[in-house]
């Protein structure tokens, strides 16, 4: 399993890069689940992580754009996908225009992870309509990061049905990854599930996700997700 960290500044990706996270996400945690971060800032952040020689995968997120809004959703892609990133992130809650919105990322050509929001409700056939699809990851995040974890808001046997969904199609080369206000005491619980990577932000903060990441909390995350060794 493999640690993903969401960051928001040049800054903090560079000590995330040099942390020892296997995947840097880049979103604005004070603008919600999934909060966009200025196109300008995610080309900065991308050229700063290469020009520093890092080779590590780089999503980003669209923002929190909703699902009647398929035209936006798909200029927003097109954005982000533009400044350089490996992965582009695109929420998908549970409404009538999920599936049209799956169907046009998948049209576009590029490498989109769409991110379910769990606790907004999950339509298995949104999720099963994705895994066949062959999206190159699939994503269970939360939006609501104040009203406790994604073991909060799913139980474990749903959650490893989402799992279990994924790796079943594809002879399981798509990724499959949680988040969700996760922290350092759902360790066990991940091992168990054993997606292939975790989602953290909260975690390494020095008081709620909006704050700046702290460089103790972050080397005590990957020491515990890399059981040990950094």
């Amino acid at each position: 399993m493999k640690l993903l960290v969401s960051v928001r500044s040049v800054e903090e990706a560079l000590l995330v890069a040099d942390g020892g996270a296997d995947f840097i996400d880049l979103k604005e945690p004070g603008a919600g689940a999934l909060g966009g971060l200025p196109i300008a800032t995610i080309r900065a952040i991308v050229e700063a992580l290469r020009q520093h020689g890092s080779s590590l995968p780089v999503s980003a997120t669209i923002g929190d754009v909703p699902m009647s809004e398929g035209a936006r959703i798909m200029a927003c892609v097109d954005a982000v996908g533009a400044c350089g990133v490996d992965h582009v992130k695109v929420g998908i809650e549970r409404a009538p225009q999920a599936l049209a919105v799956l169907d046009a990322l998948k049209a576009s050509g590029g490498s989109v992870i769409p991110v379910f929001i769990a606790d907004r409700g999950l339509a298995w056939a949104h999720v099963e309509h994705a895994c066949a699809a062959g999206f190159p990851g699939l994503m269970l995040d939360t939006a609501d990061k104040h009203a406790g974890s994604l073991f909060d808001v799913m139980p474990m046997a749903a959650l490893q049905r989402f799992i279990t969904s994924v790796r079943s199609v594809r002879a399981g080369t798509a990724m499959v990854g949680l988040a969700g206000a996760l922290r350092t005491s759902h360790e066990p619980l991940l091992r168990a599930l054993a997606p292939d990577f975790a989602g953290f932000r909260t975690a390494v903060c020095a008081g709620d996700r909006s704050a700046s990441i702290d460089p103790q909390r972050l080397l005590a995350l990957t020491r515990l997700m890399h059981g040990g060794a950094v």
